[in-house]
């Protein structure tokens, strides 16, 4: 395009709203129903696993530009926000077991860096096991990633590539489709019989309500703070502003947030309960406006602490919003104490999108041979190896 003097397209959403395809999430089902083995990705986006492909079954050749890593522990965190470092140094944040607290890096590879063997490891193995290797819009020509699905044909293996233009391995593929790989994808699963689930978005945050009495111990003074579950400093990326009211709005005055750290002090007698209304207003690339959340406050009253299981509460909530194909949906997953100094820690759960996704939409019918997905020539080769089970 810059040759042809055109402009380039401008993003339609910010890269940290980014949502899954239809491939992306054809992919998911195709693994939870056993066909799928493994996906090894080149992109950054974290896309595979913000669709739902369980980490151990994906290699990111290139890192992620979402997830740090304790270089000391292993562990991994993904984050709701882009790490502001790549080339695999320091970032401004630690590991969060109490036992190791090592300062944590970002995966992100550099041009001079080597790819992960952490990552090159499996992603060979299973090169070399695979029936099938299904190489989805690349142009194969990244070394050394582009001569991995090669390590299949030695086992009798065979290579399928779908992608707009011709690739390098052309020759070496039993079948190559020019085309689109959401086209693509749309009529195998309708061959297979495989519907492809919605995708839903879940965002975290925290109200934390800090207080203490005044000198005259006539008053409680307290700080109300929105922050991000991943550290106290951490941007919430999905917020731009929060609109702070209360249900005895003459006795209370509202306030309206626009800039992080979202922070709001006031003073109120002891003895009264109220509640303060939360209204989150959403960044670009959200797929609603706004959610409220209410926080009842007692300072009378001491809290109790819970934790949900995470995992069900998120799971809950992906199912209520399916069922009402739309977002805003929301639901309180932990409370913590602190004693000292006297903090309320209340982590949310948040759906801020839903995409849903129509594969008969795009196939159409027109799955056909000799003729491709999208209407497209194939190119086939005979196969001589060995007949094997069938296996991503």
């Amino acid at each position: 395009m810059q040759r042809e003097g055109k402009p380039l397209p401008e993003a339609s959403l910010p890269f940290h709203r980014a949502m899954p395809s239809m491939t992306h999430m054809a992919l998911v089902e195709l693994e939870k129903a056993g066909i799928l083995k493994f996906i090894i990705s080149q992109n950054v986006d974290g896309l595979h696993l913000r669709s739902g492909i369980p980490r151990e079954k994906l290699a990111e050749l290139h890192g992620n530009s979402f997830m740090e890593v304790c270089p000391s522990c292993g562990v991994e965190y993904l984050r709701d926000f882009e790490v502001e470092t790549i080339g695999l140094k320091e970032t401004s944040r630690r590991c969060s077991d109490v036992k190791c607290g090592a300062k944590l890096k970002d995966t992100v590879l550099d041009w001079e860096d080597a790819l992960p063997t952490k990552e090159m490891l499996p992603a060979e193995k299973h090169c070399r096991m695979a029936d099938v290797v299904l190489c989805l819009g690349t142009s194969l020509q990244i070394t050394p990633a582009c001569n991995l699905p090669l390590k299949c044909l030695r086992g009798g293996g065979k290579i399928i590539i779908v992608n707009l233009q011709k690739t390098p391995k052309d020759k070496k593929a039993s079948l190559v489709i020019h085309g689109f790989a959401d086209k693509v994808i749309a009529g195998v699963m309708n061959l297979l019989n495989l519907r492809i689930a919605p995708y839903v978005r879940i965002d975290l945050l925290q109200v934390i309500i800090t207080q203490s009495l005044s000198l005259d111990e006539r008053y409680v003074n307290w700080n109300l703070r929105v922050a991000s579950v991943h550290a106290l400093k951490a941007p919430l990326s999905f917020i731009k502003s929060i609109e702070v009211s209360f249900t005895d709005a003459q006795k209370y005055k509202a306030a309206v947030l626009h800039d992080q750290p979202f922070n709001l002090k006031r003073r109120t007698a002891p003895a009264e309960a109220f509640e303060i209304l939360l209204k989150l207003n959403f960044s670009d690339g959200c797929g609603c406006p706004s959610i409220q959340i209410n926080v009842p406050v007692n300072f009378k009253v001491s809290s109790d602490c819970f934790n949900l299981d995470k995992e069900s509460a998120i799971q809950n909530l992906k199912e209520r919003a399916i069922q009402d194909l739309c977002c805003g949906q929301n639901a309180l997953i932990e409370r913590k104490v602190i004693l000292e100094p006297k903090t309320e820690v209340a982590n949310h759960a948040l759906v801020t999108n839903i995409k849903a996704f129509n594969s008969d939409s795009w196939s159409n019918g027109d799955v056909k041979h000799p003729r491709g997905v999208n209407g497209t020539k194939t190119s086939r080769k005979r196969s001589f190896g060995r007949k094997r089970k069938s296996r991503f």
